[in-house]
């Protein structure tokens, strides 16, 4: 019942988008209207243009993601865990954090060339970061009494990170996962729209020259239920892993 009511305003902005197109107050050639980006959809489906693209930017999303994910949540427990990893680790990140990542382009093309692996990277970093600050923060901010309750019950290091510290960082490692599932979908559109041969970005891209709004519209809509999705899916782990919190708890 609680999907349905969360369902209700996208619905709603979605009748209101139509009849505003219908009534000609937002032109077709600024705004194809719904009917129009759902046909191009048959027809993009229908031709296997867009299943194509979409597997591709799925491809690269999911190889980005795990090297992202792979580097932040490793990064974070070594900085976390340990004050050398801190002072070594720390610094750095941080200053890399701050430069725009989309900036990085042109260099990331000189590095790796024009194929996958900018755009890999792109998602990579976009996810690395906003995980390894919200894990890290997670991990720094555990129950200080717990800790001392471990240690009176004579718990060895690993048993206190075990039990303890990683409990205690989960809930804030799940938000820089959310976090950082959006940053991979921004980084996304971004690194497809950059000499790509093929996906969604690509997609948007040549219906761009071709002053096609519907398909322009129909690539934008599908991240964002892409995005939609994933972070959905975060949510729905959350209820499960932290079931325990009060706020989980079903009135």
């Amino acid at each position: 019942m609680r999907a349905w009511r969360r369902a209700l305003s996208p619905l709603a902005l979605l009748v209101a988008w139509q009849a505003a197109s219908s009534a000609g107050v937002l032109p077709e050639r600024l705004l194809a209207s719904p009917a129009r980006v759902a046909a191009a959809a048959w027809e993009l489906t229908s031709a296997g243009t867009l299943p194509a693209a979409l597997a591709i930017s799925l491809e690269r999303v999911a190889a980005g993601f795990a090297l992202g994910a792979a580097a932040g949540l490793g990064l974070s427990l070594v900085a976390g865990l340990s004050r050398l990893g801190e002072n070594v680790l720390d610094p750095p990140l941080q200053m890399l954090r701050a430069l725009p990542h989309f900036g990085l382009i042109p260099l990331l093309i000189l590095w790796f060339g024009i194929g996958e692996a900018p755009k890999i990277a792109l998602v990579a970093l976009g996810v690395a970061f906003p995980l390894y600050v919200n894990t890290f923060s997670g991990i720094r901010g555990a129950d200080a009494k717990l800790i001392e309750v471990a240690q009176v019950l004579r718990l060895s290091r690993a048993q206190r990170i075990w039990h303890v510290i990683l409990p205690s960082a989960l809930p804030q490692a799940l938000v820089g996962l959310r976090q950082s599932l959006a940053a991979a979908w921004l980084a996304l559109i971004v690194g497809e729209q950059v000499n790509a041969e093929a996906g969604l970005g690509y997609l948007v891209t040549d219906a761009r020259e071709f002053l096609r709004t519907d398909v322009i519209v129909l690539g934008l809509l599908i991240y964002s239920l892409l995005g939609l999705l994933t972070d959905a899916l975060v949510r729905y782990a959350e209820r499960r892993a932290l079931a325990w919190r009060l706020s989980f708890v079903r009135p």
